[in-house]
């Protein structure tokens, strides 16, 4: 889910129809799944009821049939987990009835999902085991059957839950190995013990004087005993090849042990299969088969070719027990064939003996040939004999050609059904192998469609490292263009600065030649000067010619000067143009470069968005998935399903605290998705967590409301509707970034605290005691409860001495013995609790290890407070009971209170007992020793009613009615007044006994909150209450 989770992150466009198309798929599973659970729940609430009637076929089927679809039994347990199998037998009856049947017929994964239950079935054997009545003994053996057989096949996993297996598997199993064959023989011989234990017991407790399997109570105790026929069958067959099988490689002395139990179980399983058979109730259900008159003989290899394994046939159709079967035409020419063959050999014989003619006419006694009549007479009655015997085999034949052909049929009908349930399994493997088709194209789809954004992703990259190489080229290129740019912009300087000392010699010569000109004018204008200096004149053209000659030189270099300043404006001009075609390149690659820049922010900003839409999406769908199971546990509030419901306030108190933590992680998520946004994980978790947690604790808090007193439910229930509204009210502000940033869960954690608030209410009173001060409270517990009977055996002896000196007569013969008898009461009350300290002493000795017994004590909690629970009780009702004899002995009180002090008393220590024998060993002594106590409690009780009633009806005798001075009309008068009292006694007994079972279940319902039965099984209340009306 993970991967699947990262490539749907990757693909930006088809992510909402995935994710709608996903959550439909979600709504669909989860609403099937619901309907499935609803389904197995009113199926298995039917088929395991208290009523005393067998469990219906298709109730069974449908629990059988879940179990395949789910591949397990988790849905099975949940609903019998909720069921009070520990306090009403009939109830566990029918589980263990419908459970058989799940081993036997259910998916194989139903023994794993059960071995985690093993314990528990082993306690609550132990537990109907002290039941001798009724169906408690039944449910024991049934359990510890139940236990084998996980067992078992927990250590032979290649046995199938139905046992059927060929030749071949079964040797298997053993692996070839003597030693395995060994133990296999004896684990099938405790298999099968357990499962003859149950038929028998099952027989033992019916009555067999009466038509028992015609009644629905008969049927509730034998429709168990159709399975253990089946396994019975099995079992006895594999017993016997592996008998033989072990006879073939141990001696005979080795296994005479082995022998001799198979000879018992082979005694008790035909007598049991004979005595089933004559049921009119296995006639219409089961074909049971007969076991051979003689076991097999193990010393004798060849028998075994001579072993029949029993096959029960289970009819397809159930028929009438008195209707004959009827049989089809193939069956009926099969046996007229036979017939047919069968006089055809008798012929052939009476002509071998007579001869063809008297085959012929049997009656023609002219053609004997000397044979006298007596011999013919003899031969006449033994062919009669033969003709009877072999019409008796001819009978025989039919019958067990009929046999057969019910069992074949039978035989067909199981493999049609077994064929019909291959073809379903295969149906709905076919409909699953075509849903993961479908989720396995679609996976493709998205897979493809992520590797097509992937590899674009990667192009786009490519392309954008190829424009930043390109980039950086052109970069270089550049620098190198404005390098060479900068030297010719230098030499065109020199140039231009040579250019311009050139001009300005040019310019200098110029001026002088202007000044040369000047002067050979004024030589002109003053030629009388200059005759008298013609010389100097000639001197003077000399340096003229020589300046000439120099200036022609000047203009030579000047020519050479403006051709190079020619050339070199022209390289210029060259070198300006390819700069120009440079930048115009640069200025293009430029534009490119900056359009590739746009072009990838554009796309990563599209990224950035499609991410952040992603996310949005995927707070937005947790969001609403979160709102839809609050609101659902919201709208359960009020639905009639819950009332069957009970739930537990320490379970609601760890709810919260969970609760409480995953707000304060929601918290810590939300601020650092609002620093970073990357960081959405741990915020859709913990979003998830408190959906889940806050629907939790809605459906347990209305649980818990349940068994709470009313105002308290209703605050709670209130509380929680609130506190709903609240976590969606703060769902709701996480839509978008600033309301979240606003959300605050100060509401939500006050809601809690109201819940919690009325969970430490509600807790039991038992709970509010420190687990480390309950050693030190049961010791305080059992002293005072010494301590009180002491007192009370005092106060009695003081009440008799008063009595002895006030009293005369008949009353003071009453008082004794009411008195006497309470003493003795009191006395075996005092043992009783005697041998309840040690054998506590004894539980906590054998049980606490290494640890101290206040360690022991709070461990057990449970147990320990139901022993506390009973030491005030009797300590209370002795304290009662003496306050009730004082005032009996005074004439104000009534002989009635003083019966039900004394009824109160023996249960409240039949309750000690219990809250005593639940951890004890079965064979201790000391278990013994109080058993003892208590019986003698009973006897003490009993004689403490009959001296009370006797002495009632002492002195009622003594207070007889006068009629000596009564006319007939005051006669009549009085007897109409008694009959009105008669009549207004019964009404008040009526009210009172109505009284009396309120207030009984009330009690019940009330020491069951203190006491938290409802949370363990380690008190035993239902047996404690089984006890009271017991006692009166």
């Amino acid at each position: 889910m993970d991967r699947m989770a990262s490539s749907m992150k990757q693909v930006p466009n088809p992510l909402p129809k995935v994710l709608s198309r996903r959550g439909v798929g979600a709504g669909m599973e989860a609403a099937e799944r619901e309907s499935f659970e609803r389904t197995q729940t009113v199926s298995v609430n039917k088929a395991i009821n208290t009523q005393e009637v067998a469990v219906k076929e298709k109730h069974a089927r449908t629990c059988i049939l879940g179990t395949h679809h789910e591949k397990g039994a988790q849905t099975f347990w949940s609903v019998v987990n909720r069921l009070p199998l520990s306090s009403n037998a009939m109830l566990c009856w029918k589980f263990c009835h419908v459970f058989h049947k799940l081993l036997r017929d259910g998916h194989p994964n139903v023994l794993k999902d059960s071995l985690r239950y093993k314990s528990e079935l082993s306690d609550m054997s132990r537990m109907w085991g002290h039941l001798s009545e009724g169906y408690g003994q039944l449910c024991s053996i049934y359990l510890k059957l139940l236990k084998t057989r996980m067992e078992y096949h927990t250590k032979n996993p290649r046995f199938p839950g139905n046992l059927q297996m060929s030749d071949r598997q079964l040797d298997e199993a053993g692996e070839s190995d003597v030693n395995n064959f060994f133990q296999l023989t004896v684990e099938m011989f405790d298999y099968l013990e357990c499962e003859l234990n149950l038929f028998q017991t099952v027989f033992n407790s019916l009555d067999m004087s009466r038509s028992v399997s015609v009644t629905t109570a008969g049927q509730c105790r034998l429709a168990p005993l159709i399975q253990v026929i089946l396994d019975c069958s099995h079992l006895y067959d594999y017993t016997v090849k592996l008998l033989f099988k072990l006879h073939s490689c141990l001696p005979a002395d080795t296994l005479q042990g082995h022998r001799d139990r198979f000879m018992e179980q082979f005694t008790k399983l035909k007598d049991l299969f004979q005595r089933s058979s004559n049921l009119q109730y296995f006639k219409r259900l089961i074909q049971i088969p007969q076991l051979p008159e003689n076991p097999p003989n193990f010393l004798r290899a060849s028998a075994l070719s001579e072993h029949v394994s029993p096959v029960v046939v289970i009819p397809a159709e159930v028929a009438s027990p008195d209707s004959e079967p009827v049989l089809e035409k193939d069956d009926l020419m099969d046996m007229g064939a036979s017939q047919q063959s069968l006089q055809s050999s008798f012929d052939n014989k009476f002509d071998d003996i007579f001869g063809s003619s008297w085959s012929s006419d049997p009656f023609n006694f002219n053609n004997q040939n000397g044979v006298n009549k007596d011999e013919k007479d003899h031969l006449i009655e033994r062919l009669y004999r033969e003709i009877s015997g072999l019409t008796g085999q001819l009978d025989s034949m039919k019958i067990e050609s009929q046999r057969d052909v019910l069992q074949l049929k039978g035989r067909v009908s199981e493999l049609e059904a077994e064929l019909a349930e291959q073809q379903h399994l295969g149906r709905q493997a076919t409909d699953d192998c075509e849903f993961l088709r479908t989720e396995l194209d679609e996976l493709k789809r998205q897979r493809e469609d992520t590797e097509k954004a992937q590899r674009s992703l990667t192009e786009i990259e490519r392309k954008a490292q190829a424009n930043e190489q390109r980039y950086s080229k052109l970069k270089e290129k550049y620098s190198e263009l404005v390098q060479n740019h900068a030297d010719l912009l230098r030499k065109n300087a020199e140039v231009t600065k040579q250019v311009s000392v050139a001009r300005q010699a040019q310019v200098d010569l110029e001026r002088e030649k202007k000044e040369l000109e000047d002067s050979f004018a004024r030589t002109q204008e003053q030629q009388d000067v200059l005759e008298n200096l013609k010389h100097e004149l000639a001197s003077s053209r000399q340096e003229l010619q020589v300046l000439h000659s120099s200036l022609e030189t000047s203009a030579q270099s000047e020519a050479k000067w403006l051709t190079r300043i020619a050339e070199l404006e022209k390289e210029q001009g060259s070198l300006v143009t390819a700069a120009a075609q440079r930048e115009t390149e640069f200025s293009a690659l430029r534009e490119q470069l900056e359009s590739t820049r746009i072009e990838l922010a554009r796309a990563q900003e599209s990224m950035c968005q499609q991410v952040k839409d992603q996310r949005k999406i995927l707070l937005a769908g947790s969001r609403k998935a979160a709102e839809r199971a609050i609101q659902e546990a919201l709208s359960q509030l009020e639905e009639p399903a819950l009332i069957s419901c009970a739930g537990s306030t320490d379970h609601l108190l760890s709810k919260v605290k969970a609760v409480s933590g995953c707000l304060g992680q929601l918290e810590k998520s939300r601020s650092r998705y609002l620093a970073c946004p990357e960081e959405i994980s741990e915020l859709l978790h913990s979003v998830t967590l408190l959906a889940h947690l806050t629907s939790d604790t809605i459906i347990q808090g209305s649980a818990t409301s349940l068994r709470a007193p009313p105002e308290p439910a209703d605050s709670l229930t209130e509380a929680c509707r609130q506190y709903g509204r609240e976590t969606l009210a703060y769902l709701s502000s996480l839509e978008e970034e600033e309301a979240m940033e606003k959300a605050d869960s100060t509401a939500m954690r006050s809601c809690l605290s109201k819940i919690e608030a009325i969970g430490q209410e509600l807790l039991p009173r038992g709970l509010d005691i420190k687990q480390e001060e309950l050693g030190d409270l049961v010791d305080k517990e059992m002293a005072a409860t010494s301590a009180a009977i002491e007192a009370a055996t005092a106060r009695i002896e003081e009440i008799l001495s008063k009595s002895r000196a006030g009293d005369t007569g008949v009353k003071l013969e009453v008082n004794e013995r009411i008195l006497g008898s309470c003493t003795s009461l009191m006395q075996a009350i005092k043992v009783l609790v005697v041998a309840s300290k040690d054998l506590q002493k004894e539980i906590v000795e054998s049980g606490r290890g290494t640890a101290s017994p206040k360690e022991f004590y709070a461990k057990n909690s449970r147990w320990t407070e139901g022993l506390i629970s009973a030491s005030k009780a009797v300590g209370w009702g002795a304290t009662i009971m003496v306050d009730a004899a004082d005032l009996v002995v005074q004439g104000k009180g009534k002989f009635e209170e003083l019966m039900v002090c004394s009824h109160e008393i023996a249960a409240s220590t039949a309750q000690l007992v219990a809250a005593s024998k639940v951890k004890a060993n079965k064979g201790s002594l000391n278990l013994t020793q109080l058993q003892q106590a208590s019986r003698g409690v009973n006897q003490a009780t009993a004689a403490v009613v009959a001296s009370t009633t006797s002495g009632k009806s002492q002195i009622e005798e003594t207070d007889s009615m006068d009629f000596s001075s009564m006319t007939l009309t005051q006669i009549k008068r009085q007897e109409m007044d008694s009959q009105v009292r008669v009549l207004e006694l019964e009404n008040d007994l009526q009210k009172e006994r109505q009284k009396l079972g309120e207030l009984r279940k009330k009690h019940y319902e009330l020491a069951g909150v203190a006491e938290g039965w409802e949370e363990g099984t380690e008190a035993s209340p239902p047996a404690t209450q089984e006890a009271i009306p017991g006692k009166e």
